[in-house]
């Protein structure tokens, strides 16, 4: 008897608040010939974000209950070594006893590790994150894009798997190594021919093949093309007849690395009808190929759709280039300031503080940090605190200041007064400021970002910081 193959239960992506109109930006590197005839815009992610804070927002919403098992996939991580998959679980509070892995070495890692969970039955999540860097000028600084995406899988959910291929190819269409950092880009017609042909086409028309159905009775597709303007390409030769969404989130937010098949696999599956074949396929030296059967809504497809469709348009080049890293600006002596973390601090506060978690003491009132004796006017001694997760919870803006002293590599410097619905007061940095700044009363949602940079140990420290609780539609 064949056993029956899993399914996606609920899908999730996250974008950076910024998009950068490449045409615009471009436009500062014509003086050199350089930039190329740029279209659509790319996500930028803050100084305060990278591929584990996109994976993990991504995931926020797919954790109840518990999964069994969860995966981070990336070929931006941050740590070499350090397990990202646990400060995830950290970060969204989950059982520390679940299993979890990081995997790495391509740009379809995260397709790799959602078909090993699939093909396993497991009750698991893919966590998927990129803030890949890339030199300016080069094609590739335009044509990434920094986000993340998430899967849950189960036994049985809305999107069946029904077909699947996988084709391992060592083409070096583009690589990074320790020793270069940034990709190396091979000549593209060459890329375009192997990859089309040798790699993509076979591994797709097995899937199809697999599920018992024609290339072109899919619906969706979602296919991570090599090179930009592929597909046309990739269409003609497997017989499929439908655009690719993931190159439609390609031109609106950038290539997403081995977060990008995933993020467009919950557009597909929020365009998708009952009864329709959805296609995903994860490039990177091969490629992996999925076909789904979609039986209902899937739980978060429509939130990614509106994610890709919020956020703020940026034309300032030199923001750009410092926010992704390519631009080491001189901030002067208010930037010299070390914070080491230390290690015995983190043993004992870094699960509170990863994922946000304050008390409430006997009297019922809520605090953050937790400390031995609570807070509260009129406590007389040491209490045990319940826990309660400030992470998830509404608030509203009761203070507000923007500095220009304190130092931020994206000034200024938002802080302010939060109130928690229930009760807590917290002073917190906010993030994610749009033109018009943050206000009093302003709504709030919390996102994990960095809290500080060691770049002399190579460490960085996570936080939550308050976001605007909305974010404005783009118009384009």
């Amino acid at each position: 008897m064949t056993r029956q193959m899993g399914s996606i239960t609920a899908i999730g992506g996250y974008l950076p608040l910024l998009r950068l109109d490449r045409a615009q930006a471009a436009k500062a590197l014509r003086h050199f010939g350089l930039g190329g005839r740029q279209a659509g815009f790319r996500s930028v992610g803050g100084w305060d974000e990278d591929a584990l804070t996109f994976a993990a927002e991504a995931s926020r919403e797919l954790t109840q209950p518990s999964p069994s098992r969860i995966g981070f996939a990336s070929t931006s991580a941050p740590f070499l070594d350090r397990s990202h998959a646990g400060l995830i679980v950290d970060a969204l509070a989950l059982p520390r006893s679940m299993r979890t892995a990081d995997v790495a070495g391509s740009r379809r890692c995260a397709t790799s590790l959602l078909l090993d969970m699939l093909l396993a039955g497991d009750d698991g999540l893919v966590a998927a994150g990129e803030r890949r860097t890339a030199k300016p000028g080069s094609s590739a600084h335009f044509a990434y894009g920094d986000g993340g995406s998430a899967v849950r899988t189960g036994q049985s959910g809305p999107a069946q798997l029904v077909g699947w291929a996988s084709h391992s190819h060592d083409l070096l269409d583009s690589y990074a190594s320790r020793g270069h950092e940034t990709p190396y880009v091979s000549e593209e017609r060459f890329a375009r021919d192997v990859a089309g042909a040798a790699i993509m086409a076979p591994a797709i028309q097995a899937a199809c093949e697999m599920a018992g159905i024609a290339p072109s009775a899919i619906a969706q597709a979602a296919v991570h093309e090599p090179l930009p303007a592929m597909w046309k390409d990739i269409a003609k030769r497997t017989g499929i007849t439908v655009p690719n969404l993931a190159s439609t989130l390609a031109e609106r937010a950038g290539d997403l690395g081995a977060a990008h098949a995933l993020f467009a696999l919950a557009l597909a599956l929020d365009a998708a009808q009952p009864g329709d074949h959805v296609l995903v396929a994860g490039f990177g030296s091969g490629c992996d190929a999925m076909v789904f059967r979609v039986d209902g809504a899937v739980p978060g497809a429509s939130d990614a759709t509106a994610m890709l469709a919020s956020g703020e348009f940026t034309t300032d080049y030199v923001r750009f280039l410092s926010l992704s890293s390519a631009l080491d600006l001189d901030f002067g002596i208010r930037s010299e300031v070390e914070q080491k973390a230390q290690a015995t601090v983190m043993e004992r506060h870094g699960r509170d503080t990863m994922g946000f978690i304050g008390g409430r003491d006997s009297a019922g009132n809520v605090q953050f940090p937790k400390t031995p004796v609570p807070v509260r006017p009129g406590a007389d001694g040491r209490e045990t605190l319940e826990d309660v997760r400030l992470a998830d919870l509404p608030a509203t803006l009761k203070s507000v200041t923007a500095d220009r002293l304190n130092f931020t590599p994206d000034p200024p410097f938002w802080f302010g007064l939060v109130q928690f619905d229930n009760g807590a007061r917290i002073l917190m940095e906010l993030t994610d400021a749009a033109s018009g700044g943050f206000a009093v009363g302003d709504a709030l949602h919390m996102r994990l970002r960095i809290k500080s940079f060691d770049k002399r140990r190579g460490m960085r420290t996570y936080f939550w910081k308050a976001a605007p609780a909305t974010r404005q539609q783009m118009e384009a």
